[in-house]
């Protein structure tokens, strides 16, 4: 039998920490709690969540804090925020944060172990997907996903944003497939989408810059327009 899927459950109301965790617990998943956002941090830099239930309201430092603190550390387990404050503000700024959803209280039970196991799925999926090694080569240019570099055909090194990495495996992944934006969307920038198309526009700008001869002519990275982008090597 696999081993049970994880998930840190960070809530300061107490009576509210212990029914989730034991809901969690009643639908087969290993649960650990953390009242304070400090203590939330700690867990996730010493162990591995196949996901995190964040409330938004936490002593000392809050949800948000949490999110963007857990985010700048590169941390891509997927973040299911929980806040008693249902203005469309503070969902927009913790998805801006990172956060992959974002569920109003009260909520409802069912509605929430749902968009648990959604978002553990997609995001198992994602990691199942990748069958590319540590590093991909072609037209002269290498790139190292695991160090985030690439050395192009001109022989010059450069570091890749952890964004431009996850955007060039999806895209050498789908070789010679479009891609659409929304799946680049969803897949590099999560669940809600906040980037626009001019966003991934100027990350294949970049691509071309790095990695054709005649960025004016690209070879290996298309816009096709009205519909997404694809990779050819």
């Amino acid at each position: 039998m696999m081993n049970k899927l994880s998930i840190l459950v960070v809530e300061d109301e107490e009576n509210l920490q212990e029914a989730l965790k034991l809901n969690l617990e009643l639908e087969g998943y290993e649960v650990t709690s953390a009242s304070t956002g400090s203590i939330a941090l700690k867990k996730v830099e010493n162990e591995y969540f196949d996901l995190i239930l964040l409330d938004v309201m936490l002593p000392e430092l809050d949800g948000f804090n949490v999110c963007e603190h857990i985010r700048l550390k590169n941390i891509e387990t997927p973040i299911l925020m929980l806040s008693a404050r249902s203005g469309s503000a503070d969902r927009v700024l913790g998805l801006k944060k990172g956060a992959d959803d974002y569920l109003t209280k009260p909520f409802n039970l069912e509605e929430l172990l749902l968009r648990v196991e959604k978002l553990i799925n997609k995001n198992r999926k994602l990691q199942e997907r990748s069958t590319l090694g540590d590093s991909f080569s072609f037209g002269g240019n290498v790139i190292d996903f695991k160090a985030q570099t690439a050395i192009n055909a001109k022989h010059e090194n450069f570091s890749l944003s952890k964004k431009e990495i996850m955007l060039l495996r999806l895209m050498i992944e789908y070789k010679n497939e479009v891609v659409s934006r929304e799946k680049i969307l969803q897949a590099v920038w999560g669940y809600q989408v906040f980037p626009t198309t001019r966003t991934i526009d100027n990350f294949i700008l970049n691509f071309r810059k790095y990695f054709e001869d005649d960025p004016r002519e690209p070879k290996h990275f298309h816009s096709v327009r009205g519909v997404g982008y694809k990779f050819s090597d």
